[in-house]
């Protein structure tokens, strides 16, 4: 037995001392390089919250312990498809995200919200919901989600130039040194984080609704940005 471990721990020894001479005798760089794209969308997610509301919140001599008349979010909610018909939206464009209730006032009825999701094509619709809407009623309007259907081919190319950026810098500071860069050893891809989603800030039902600019240079992108990391050998000089 004290036989078997002594050779087991001999041919351990062995392995591990071949493997740091081979490490202390290869010559290698490694670097990381990175990309950056951005990407006009093509499909905006707009989301508007309605809430149920009390006709006297905005009569300014009103208080909470008079509040009376409910108005019900199925009315706001006509109202609302009615202005997004008026400003082009297709029913089929317009989905239900979430329905919720809140707690007013001891002693009053719940309020009901509905959260829609609205697929839109361009900037400009925006501002045309915005200019329709009636405010009252309505507890939130934000930019959701942006796509952009050739976003696997932008994923692709952020790709492909982070790994060309890596080479560069492994050229230029090996050949500072006087070497010569070789074969590719290594590349490692980092897990993706590379969207980056706008989210102004919401209008509530109470306040005025800021104008968004239209313009698709100065509207919001979808950022990618990659990192590839590559180990290439190092050559002497011819």
């Amino acid at each position: 037995m004290k036989t078997f471990v002594v050779l087991v721990t001999l041919w351990l020894s062995g392995i591990l001392a071949i493997s740091a001479q081979e490490d202390n005798n290869s010559r290698y760089i490694e670097v990381t390089g990175s990309s950056e794209t951005e990407i006009i969308p093509d499909e905006i997610h707009f989301m508007i919250t309605i809430k149920e509301y009390w006709q006297e919140e905005f009569e300014k001599k009103s208080k909470p312990e008079d509040y009376q008349t409910k108005v019900p979010v199925n009315e706001i909610e006509h109202n609302l498809m009615s202005a997004l018909k008026q400003a082009g939206i297709a029913p089929s464009d317009i989905q239900t995200k979430e329905v919720g209730d809140y707690w007013r006032e001891r002693g009053k009825d719940f309020l009901i919200s509905k959260t829609f999701d609205i697929k839109l094509q361009n900037p400009d619709q925006i501002n045309r919901i915005i200019q329709t809407v009636n405010t009252k009623g309505i507890q939130s309007m934000n930019i959701g989600e942006l796509k952009n259907k050739d976003l696997q081919e932008y994923r692709k190319q952020g790709k492909i130039e982070a790994l060309k950026a890596a080479r560069q810098k492994a050229d230029y500071l090996v050949a500072a040194m006087g070497q010569k860069l070789g074969n590719v050893l290594r590349i490692v891809e980092p897990e993706e984080r590379s969207f980056s989603y706008f989210q102004p800030q919401s209008a509530m039902s109470n306040v005025a609704i800021p104008s968004y600019d239209s313009n698709p240079e100065n509207f919001r992108t979808i950022k990618l940005r990659y990192q590839m990391t590559a180990r290439f050998e190092i050559l002497p000089a011819e």
